[in-house]
């Protein structure tokens, strides 16, 4: 990225000024993509942890597989799922706060008594389904502002800070040798005039 500039004391101060605010910024957006990083490596350690806690369930209840096909499906469903806001490293991503269940009321007269149970378990499972959904999208909304971040300091410390800094430096060594070449004209002019009144005090 080409920085734009103008080789005088106003260019030189407003580089100086976007150069102090990039290099002040960079340690923040550092400990922040450090931060989203470790972040990212736990939302996804907290779903795969509740996916095997689903697998193990399901693997647990295995027993009860034929006695499954007598249950009565209708007797359960999940409403609806209420979702919350967590800022993780200053990026909001969802949370379960709570899932709500119809359940129908179950005739124990004529329904097994095992259903009762058979709720609570498919009430577990669901449970476990959903919170290891909902923290996979949060390691995916991390890992994108990780990536976004991740890109902002390598602009900053790879292509802006190195590129503000040599375009200060041609300014302030334009100025210098401006100031020398005025330096050196002015002298040169001081003797010009030296030696004309050199000159005309000897034609006296």
């Amino acid at each position: 990225m080409a920085i734009k500039f103008q080789y005088n004391k106003t260019s030189l101060t407003s580089l100086g000024k976007q150069l102090k605010v990039r290099q002040n910024a960079l340690p923040t957006l550092k400990n922040k993509e450090s931060a989203l990083r470790s972040s990212v490596q736990e939302a996804k350690a907290e779903s795969e942890r509740l996916a095997a806690e689903l697998e193990a369930s399901l693997q647990r209840y295995d027993y009860l597989a034929a006695l499954w096909n007598e249950f009565d499906p209708g007797l359960i469903r999940i409403v609806d799922v209420d979702l919350g806001i967590t800022k993780v490293a200053g990026v909001k991503t969802p949370r379960v706060d709570n899932i709500q269940f119809e359940v129908q009321p179950i005739n124990v007269f004529v329904k097994p008594a095992w259903f009762a149970d058979g709720v609570e378990i498919l009430k577990e499972l669901s449970r476990l389904g959903i919170e290891s959904e909902i923290f996979e999208q949060r390691r995916q909304i991390l890992e994108y502002n990780r990536k976004k971040t991740t890109q902002k300091v390598n602009l900053y410390e790879k292509v802006q800070i190195p590129g503000y800094k040599e375009a200060i430096r041609k300014i302030k060594r334009y100025m210098e040798d401006e100031e020398n070449l005025s330096k050196a004209s002015s002298k040169i002019v001081k003797t010009r005039h030296a030696e004309e009144e050199e000159q005309e005090a000897s034609a006296l």
